[in-house]
């Protein structure tokens, strides 16, 4: 995958390389106990764990990862990421949205324009999303994604919320 990521526009969004100064942004997410509910982690405490996590995101360089903004100079609202599965040509994507934004169908947008971004141009023939049963507006995303249902991992994190189980959606897109 190219890293940085290019910038990518939709009609309401511009999806830009995550930077190090997004960390007080985020941290309005990643500190957010709704938002961070299905994590795999509780909601952060303090800003530095949310610097670390947007610093190792950037150092991540097999991932690529977007801040979701609505404009040029505009606050990062959330993020978008396409990380390297266990094969080339697979990926999963993440995402995450202030609570203050949802409804909108942003993630949404800015998830596909992802979606596409890497079946188009970084030519990926899968790309899935693992979540939490209980996810719904997760579900709903990885749907408007064109992703299905593809099988439940039992008891397959253990996070702060307990153990849970995955569901797994996904697309594939095979060259001809």
């Amino acid at each position: 995958m190219k890293f940085p990521p290019p910038t990518l526009t939709t009609e309401r969004l511009i999806l830009r390389a995550l930077q190090t100064s997004d960390a007080a942004d985020l941290h309005v997410a990643f500190s957010d106990a709704k938002v961070c509910k299905y994590w795999s982690h509780a909601a952060h405490t303090s800003l530095a764990q949310s610097q670390n996590r947007v610093d190792e995101n950037i150092a991540w360089a097999e991932s690529l990862t977007w801040a979701i903004t609505k404009g040029e100079g505009q606050p990062a609202l959330g993020w978008v990421i396409l990380f390297p599965g266990r094969n080339d040509g697979i990926a999963e994507l993440g995402y995450i949205l202030r609570r203050s934004a949802w409804g909108q169908g942003l993630v949404g947008e800015a998830a596909m324009a992802v979606v596409n971004y890497g079946f188009e141009v970084e030519g990926m023939r899968r790309i899935f999303a693992d979540m939490d049963p209980d996810n719904i507006g997760s579900i709903r995303i990885a749907e408007k994604c064109g992703m299905t249902y593809e099988g439940r991992l039992k008891a397959n994190w253990d996070t702060h919320i307990g153990v849970r189980d995955s569901l797994i959606y996904g697309r594939v897109e095979l060259a001809d």
